[in-house]
């Protein structure tokens, strides 16, 4: 399960390395403030982008392999960006990047299948744990070794991690057989059967993909602010803040068990009321660094709190299509994503700090009010409802 978590986490990492040396690709390529925060964007669009067009294989063919195919292409297109030779480009391969990111997201159904049904929220909360953690941490990495060598470096140390993933998940990991059969053609069309035929489902896609977009908006301008009067901060204190998020992250194991003992409901209503306090704590005080540390634990914990949640739901729903129904929720979540980095950028060229500020917290509110209401299709499972 470790290995599991390790493998989730430097997976999905690369999508989010560009966000705190976005200040530094604005200086190479000589490009405003709301261009570059495209570049974020494109990343999270293809992240959506692989979890509803690749991660579905996931059911069809071994596990195993589709996670060592992905690899070898996500390396290549990792020293692609090094190579870069100008904005359109790097638009068009962040976009492949994001795409085979989805790799980091293949180690959540491996993970459900290998756990008892007794332990299954714990052992997601576990691997989430190392997911969310490669989310935050690379905002770090990638402020820190943007600051000392260039935004480039970070993809070509990022290509080489990807690599050791691979070989460690050919050496140790176990097969593990498809539990779908037919066409690819028709595993894609069985998405839409997946999303019509359960309530519980579309209401947990919506709930997430509102929470995502608070990620969106405030990872995608962080650094920008930062450089701003009356901070001035580079890139490395940006990347720093994902310390104060994956503080946030450890607490996934936590949420887990309380998913196993208690319904997953409570802990997505606290997540989401979580993050809408976290906004507005930042938004009451715009200029404080402690308010803004403070805000990233909280709503990196909420988001947390509903994303574990909702894995354990999902991922119950019908043990044969788990990588297509975890497909689905990541989808969700990183199609709020992408709007809310979107969405960002506008508030943020527009109003500001308190503009990122008012559309996080508006994001958390109307999350919060649909967690709270009931899907809106009856289920027979008590088990769904909880």
């Amino acid at each position: 399960m470790w290995l599991l978590a390790i493998g989730a986490g430097v997976g999905v990492a690369n999508v989010y390395y560009i966000q705190p040396v976005v200040l530094l690709v604005r200086g190479t390529f000589g490009i405003g403030s709301e261009s570059a925060s495209l570049v974020p964007a494109v990343s999270q669009a293809g992240y959506a982008l692989g979890m509803l067009l690749l991660a579905p294989l996931g059911d069809l063919i071994d596990r195993k392999r589709l996670v060592l195919a992905k690899s070898i292409l996500l390396v290549l297109a990792l020293l692609a960006t090094t190579l870069a030779p100008n904005f359109s480009v790097l638009l068009a391969v962040s976009l492949g990047v994001g795409l085979l990111g989805s790799l980091g997201q293949d180690f959540v159904p491996m993970a459900a299948q290998l756990a008892t049904a007794e332990e299954r929220g714990r052992t997601i909360g576990l691997v989430t744990t190392g997911l969310l953690c490669g989310i935050l941490l690379s905002r770090t990495l990638g402020g820190v070794v943007g600051d000392l060598f260039g935004w480039r470096a970070i993809y070509a140390l990022a290509a080489t991690m990807v690599a050791l993933v691979g070989v460690v998940v050919w050496r140790w990991l176990p097969l593990q057989p498809a539990t779908a059969n037919g066409s690819y053609g028709a595993l894609l069309l069985s998405l839409v059967t997946l999303v019509g035929r359960y309530a519980v489902l579309r209401k947990a896609l919506l709930t997430q993909g509102l929470l995502a977009a608070t990620l969106g908006a405030f990872w995608s301008t962080l650094a920008l602010m930062l450089a701003e009067p009356p901070f001035r901060l580079g890139a490395g204190v940006a990347g720093a803040f994902g310390l104060a998020g994956a503080a946030g992250a450890f607490g996934a194991p936590l949420f887990g068990r309380l998913a196993d003992a208690r319904g997953p409901a409570i802990a997505i209503h606290l997540g989401c009321l979580l993050v809408a306090l976290a906004f507005i704590l930042m938004l009451a005080s715009p200029h404080s660094i402690a308010a803004l540390i403070a805000g990233a634990v909280l709503f990196d914990l909420g988001v947390m709190a509903a994303l574990v949640s909702h894995q354990t739901i999902v991922t119950t729903i019908d043990p044969a299509a788990r990588s297509r129904l975890n497909g689905l929720l990541m989808t969700a979540a990183m199609i709020g994503m992408a709007i809310g980095a979107l969405a960002g950028g506008w508030a943020w060229s527009r109003y500001g700090w308190v503009g990122v500020c008012l559309t996080g917290a508006a994001c958390g509110l109307v999350a919060l009010l649909r967690s709270l209401l009931p899907p809106s299709i009856p289920f027979a499972s008590k088990e769904y409802a909880r």
